[in-house]
């Protein structure tokens, strides 16, 4: 519920709330009004930071997003500033859960919205047709740039393709275990990706990750294309990659886009230098998309798992039946038993920029996070590396890491990954990373970075900005270049947990 008094925001979330949100700086001595409550406040507020509706004792829990998100550590008034410095998490290690079902969807018409993407043979749709070099070893990344600068300068405008995109990594070597496990399937999910029109799989010939063996990982593939060379192999690896990206354009050439049901849209969930404003604009904006996409018969997925502690219960109460609630359980204590056989604290979250940003505890960024999953029903979980089985919500095992996380997607089968942030980033995953700015002010400071503004909701009706934000996915999959593929960033990252020979 929104509030004003002489033009200054603030919002509470839930009306069990024991906080509201400063939507701009307030100062000190300002008088808010709530709930027909009047509140002066005792201390400047920072943007997106929490104030104290009503007196706290030292213990008592903070509730915001009707949750409780930490306790504080001493008597608190009402109108005093409540973050890191008066507010700890509550939470500690595993927990026992016990499903309780409690899932409320929320459904949008089914309308015949399509986009214009990619149909390929196996009955994927990409919605962007590029080509892949994929190095099965990071030894042969900067031979793989010579073979792209000598087939751009012959071939400057790129053909049916629509960028050129090398998945440079520093692996496929010296890895052991579950390591070089990772390294194999995301890169074999990466050749399988709808968005490519044509892989080029480099090796160089000694690494653990060969080129036959990757082969094998591929299972069956269009000879057509996908390609491969071994630098040690061939006299001249340059020539002979440059010859294989020709053979690629040339398999290429009819490609075109038609017309296809926003059905076969699958749609990576994902925000990085979150804000206090995160879990008010972007991500419940983001939420609203899933829904909507899910009512169409199209998916999303979720992952950060560590971004999941502290709001875990909701989502397992989402669960479309027990085996899933069971494999959300199992999502969640694995990733906390990775955090203490490194013993290192599972709660050792927010982030600095996060804290800055006015999310004071795990829980409180978690709740806010989890709001980009909208309401729809959970219906599966999927392992690092594995692609998407079912229409619908899923949750995806990977680490809050930007690069790794929004990679996790792409490799999951998501033609594209929304990203929220309040801070701002630059990144982007191998695939079409559409950045949704929380607030203004940095929609317009890095409109360079940025690709939606989703602080017009703190002025405008959800179904308005929801509408906007429909139409620019639409394009986005139908061939408009997200800021950075105009700013030619494009990265994978893959996860890492064991030794290095």
């Amino acid at each position: 519920m929104l509030d004003t008094l002489q033009s200054t925001p603030i919002m509470k979330l839930n009306p069990r709330d024991s906080v509201a949100v400063a939507l701009s700086p307030l100062p000190k001595e300002t008088q808010i009004v709530i709930d027909q409550q009047s509140v002066t406040l005792l201390e400047d507020i920072p943007q997106g930071h929490k104030i104290a509706l009503a007196g706290l004792k030292k213990g008592e829990n903070v509730i915001k997003y009707g949750y409780p998100i930490g306790h504080v550590t001493e008597d608190v008034h009402a109108g005093q500033w409540l973050h890191t410095h008066n507010v700890k998490t509550n939470l500690s290690g595993e927990l026992d859960y016990r499903y309780e079902k409690d899932v409320h969807p929320v459904h949008y018409p089914v309308e015949n919205r399509t986009f214009q993407g990619y149909l390929r043979e196996n009955g994927k749709v990409g919605i962007r047709n590029d080509l892949f070099l994929i190095p099965t070893v990071g030894c042969v990344n900067g031979i793989a740039e010579l073979i792209v600068k000598e087939f751009k300068a012959k071939h400057p405008d790129l053909g049916p393709f629509d960028h050129v995109t090398i998945l440079k990594h520093p692996y496929g070597c010296s890895q052991l275990g579950k390591d070089h496990q990772n390294t194999r399937e995301i890169l074999a999910d990466a050749v399988s990706h709808p968005n490519a029109g044509g892989v080029l799989v480099f090796g160089l010939g000694c690494e653990n990750n060969t080129v036959p063996e990757f082969k094998k990982a591929l299972g069956s593939f269009d000879e057509q294309r996908v390609k491969f060379l071994v630098a040690q192999e061939v006299y001249d690896e340059v020539e002979n990659g440059v010859a294989l990206l020709e053979e690629l354009l040339d398999a290429a050439k009819e490609d075109q886009r038609v017309p296809v049901p926003l059905s076969k849209l699958n749609v990576g969930l994902k925000c990085g230098g979150s804000d206090g404003l995160s879990g008010i604009t972007a991500n419940p904006l983001l939420g609203a998309f899933s829904d909507y996409l899910i009512s169409q018969g199209g998916s999303t997925i979720l992952t950060e798992v560590p971004e999941m502690f502290g709001a875990e219960q909701v989502l397992m109460a989402r669960a479309e039946n027990k085996e899933v609630f069971d494999s959300i359980v199992h999502l969640i204590n694995d990733f906390k038993q990775y955090f203490l056989s490194y013993g290192e604290p599972v709660y050792e979250n927010p982030s600095p920029g996060n804290k800055a940003g006015g999310i004071t505890t795990l829980e409180d960024k978690s709740l806010g996070c989890t709001q980009k999953s909208g309401s729809s029903p959970v219906v599966d979980v999927l392992q690092y590396g594995e692609k998407l089985r079912k229409s619908g919500l899923s949750l995806l095992q990977a680490p809050g890491n930007d690069l790794v996380a929004a990679s996790a997607l792409a490799s999951s089968d998501c033609q594209l990954v929304l990203f929220t942030t309040g801070r701002g980033t630059p990144f982007g995953s191998y695939v079409p990373t559409v950045k949704v700015a929380t607030n203004h002010t940095l929609f317009e400071r890095k409109g360079h970075w940025m690709d939606f503004d989703a602080g017009t909701l703190l002025n405008q009706p959800m179904e308005k900005v929801l509408e906007e934000f429909i139409q620019k996915i639409i394009a986005v999959a139908s061939g408009e270049e997200t800021k950075n593929e105009q700013n030619d960033v494009r990265e994978i990252a893959i996860f890492k947990n064991g030794v290095t020979l």
